[in-house]
């Protein structure tokens, strides 16, 4: 049966390093943004320099329905789930005390449902394969409080949380799990700012230590990877 990477947030930064480096592994994808022009482009890129055939679906991922959507066209491609990155984010800053309303739940709704319901809806595939690799895309911010991070860090730990209660249950049906906690890492996110390129992180930096996660041999498991810029957060 051929393999599949899923890939949320697939057409920039982390996530499309990500998706590359599962394509050169000749796995076909899956993957997900909100741009259908983006969408299209990235698609076409990898199936053309990898041989590989990618859905690629526009999804909103704060919307439940959207990201079951989504789930449910992955599980009629009948191809057996190798890997689930949970990449995709948003992050908008400020604090607690003078953030907008709603800017709590808009985050939560990206970076925690988002994950929680496409995880719950592919996970019981892997079960009953009793293999598979889920990795997620938590953040320094999921251990580290800082100011201006407000709503974006409680989303984070709940993230961070999520993953770890992850590890203790699938641990028994032979399903890796694996939290990535990058730092600042040169993204759309950073475009525009004034600090040199080079002070940061690459996506592909982020990339490399996934897939040499998931390399590892299936009596092993990176629990959790820290990675920050040679010089220290921003």
């Amino acid at each position: 049966m051929k393999k599949i990477a899923v890939i949320t947030g697939g057409t920039k930064g982390i996530g499309l390093a990500i998706a590359r480096s599962f394509a050169q592994q000749g796995m076909d994808l899956a993957i997900c943004a909100r741009n259908n022009e983006d969408l299209k482009k990235v698609q076409a890129q990898l199936e053309n320099d990898y041989k590989v055939s990618c859905l690629a679906v526009s999804v909103d991922l704060s919307k439940k329905e959207e990201v079951l959507g989504f789930a449910s066209q992955i599980l009629a491609l009948g191809k057996k789930i190798e890997v689930l990155v949970n990449n995709a984010g948003v992050f908008i800053p400020g604090q607690i005390n003078e953030e907008e309303d709603g800017v709590l739940e808009k985050m939560i709704d990206t970076n925690l449902y988002s994950a929680y319901h496409l995880t719950r809806a592919l996970v019981s595939t892997m079960i009953k394969e009793k293999d598979g690799h889920i990795i997620t895309m938590c953040s320094t911010a999921s251990t580290t409080p800082y100011i201006n991070g407000g709503s974006y860090c409680i989303s984070k730990y709940a993230l961070y949380g999520m993953t770890k209660v992850l590890r203790e249950e699938l641990k028994q049906h032979n399903i890796r799990v694996t939290a990535i906690l990058p730092g600042a890492t040169y993204t759309d996110s950073w475009a525009g700012s004034d600090l040199p390129e080079e002070r940061f992180m690459k996506p592909e930096d982020v990339a490399s230590v996934v897939i040499n996660a998931y390399h590892l041999s299936k009596q092993a498991v990176v629990e959790e990877i820290t990675l920050r810029p040679q010089l220290g957060d921003l």
